[in-house]
């Protein structure tokens, strides 16, 4: 087992959840995933190993337990990524023809001048951030 796994399973186990044999391939899957994925992109990587039926009950558990963080897209697609205290901190990448979300992560002196910029922005209206996600809408190299 590795640490992503050890990790998960530990989250799970705080919530008095099994780390199934679905919700483990679910996890493998998103972290081999280039970016966020959509239950029938899940379900298209996974292949019958999993019934569909128990690849949405894991998706739901797994959020839940807060391993899993969905985005919401333009076309009420909900894709679904690892949380950000497993992946690590990064951004994302939208195409606005295909929905397709890719990962990305910003040089320091960027995401230095980003987080500056959202604490300025907060501050102004008296708001503590606890976080940001910046998402960059745009055509994919496939949709130009």
């Amino acid at each position: 087992m590795n640490n992503l796994e050890h990790q998960v399973e530990q989250r799970l186990r705080q919530h008095d959840i099994r780390y199934t044999r679905g919700r483990r391939v679910v996890v493998d899957v998103l972290a081999s995933s280039d970016g966020p994925r959509s239950a029938a992109e899940l379900a298209v990587d996974i292949g019958p190993s999993v019934p569909l039926s128990s690849l949405y009950r894991s998706l739901t558990v797994l959020e839940q337990a807060g391993v899993l963080i969905p985005h919401h897209g333009a076309r009420s697609v909900t894709r679904y990524e690892l949380a950000e205290w497993l992946l690590g901190h990064h951004h994302h990448l939208v195409c606005s023809n295909c929905e397709t979300v890719e990962d990305i992560e910003i040089p320091k002196s960027h995401e230095d001048r980003v987080r500056t910029l959202v604490d300025e922005i907060a501050a102004s209206v008296a708001f503590e951030p606890q976080g940001h996600t910046l998402e960059i809408e745009g055509l994919c190299s496939r949709c130009l």
